[in-house]
């Protein structure tokens, strides 16, 4: 359904300014989200999405009309100004509203935008925390972002544009810290030539993680001169994380051999073993 669906779902009534939330959904599973993000989906009038949320996060709203207004890769999607302006017609009709993001709202997810156009709006407005995907994903996959002897601190970048990550990758000694790089898989080639310019080295450990906490999760690990080339398509469009740093290898004490080795497989029997991790092997 259409932005403009959405503010017809909640027509003008006379009652008073309702209440915007921003909800974590974390990484995608939802066992992982808050007892307050529960809360708040079961309480919601209104569900504005994010692309990536799974349908079994949505499930948890069953009052509520659901609507996708999240952007993927190219700037496609409902643009900002849209969003800010739904969530505040809505909670003027005396709607409980659920803005609900990828990870955590304010972990380069644009929240604080819309938390401040909502509160000048003069509309209440909460914040749900989730469980980030630059920390989680990583963990799933047996990758401290920090660890004693290997890294006492991380740093967390949007990789979809050179501007948006150059100033910082620049003032970081190379190896120093943790890397957890999101929206990079489409721009791994520059990101790599970028660190490697600015002296990190070329056999620094380096793991993509794909769609972390759901069923069609894969990891792949390497060196960081290899990052540039490894091919990620039979992997579909799943989200992705990269991190670089020597906390990597932690990983290998922490995943089994045949599950440290694997390969990407199809999207369609990705899919296939979704399906049979959902309804059983019977499936």
């Amino acid at each position: 359904m259409s932005a403009s669906d959405a503010q017809q779902a909640a027509p003008a009534s006379g009652v008073s300014a309702g209440l915007v939330s921003l909800v974590g959904a974390g990484p995608g599973d939802p066992e992982l989200l808050t007892m307050k993000a529960v809360r708040r989906l079961a309480e919601a009038h209104v569900v504005l999405y994010d692309t990536l949320v799974p349908l079994e996060v949505l499930a948890l709203a069953p009052r509520a009309s659901c609507f996708c207004v999240g952007k993927r890769a190219g700037g496609r999607g409902v643009p900002q100004p849209t969003i800010n302006r739904l969530l505040i017609s809505l909670a003027n009709r005396g709607k409980r509203v659920v803005r609900l993001k990828c990870g955590d709202p304010f972990v380069l997810g644009r929240g604080g935008e819309e938390a401040m156009a909502v509160a000048s709006a003069g509309i209440r407005v909460d914040i749900v925390p989730g469980i980030t995907t630059a920390i989680a994903a990583p963990a799933l996959a047996g990758i401290p972002v920090t660890h004693r002897g290997l890294s006492s601190g991380f740093v967390v970048i949007s990789g979809h544009a050179e501007d948006a990550y150059l100033r910082t990758i620049a003032s970081i000694a190379p190896g120093s810290l943790t890397l957890v790089i999101l929206m990079g898989i489409a721009t791994k080639r520059a990101l790599v030539a970028r660190l490697l310019g600015c002296g990190w080295d070329a056999a620094t450990p380096a793991a993509v993680l794909l769609a972390a906490s759901t069923p069609r999760a894969f990891t792949w690990t390497g060196p960081l001169v290899e990052l540039a080339a490894v091919s990620l398509e039979a992997c579909g469009n799943d989200p992705g994380t990269i991190v670089i740093g020597p906390v990597i290898g932690i990983r290998a004490s922490l995943v089994a051999p045949h599950q440290a080795m694997a390969r990407p497989m199809s999207v369609a029997d990705r899919r296939a073993e979704s399906v049979k991790a959902t309804n059983g092997p019977n499936a």
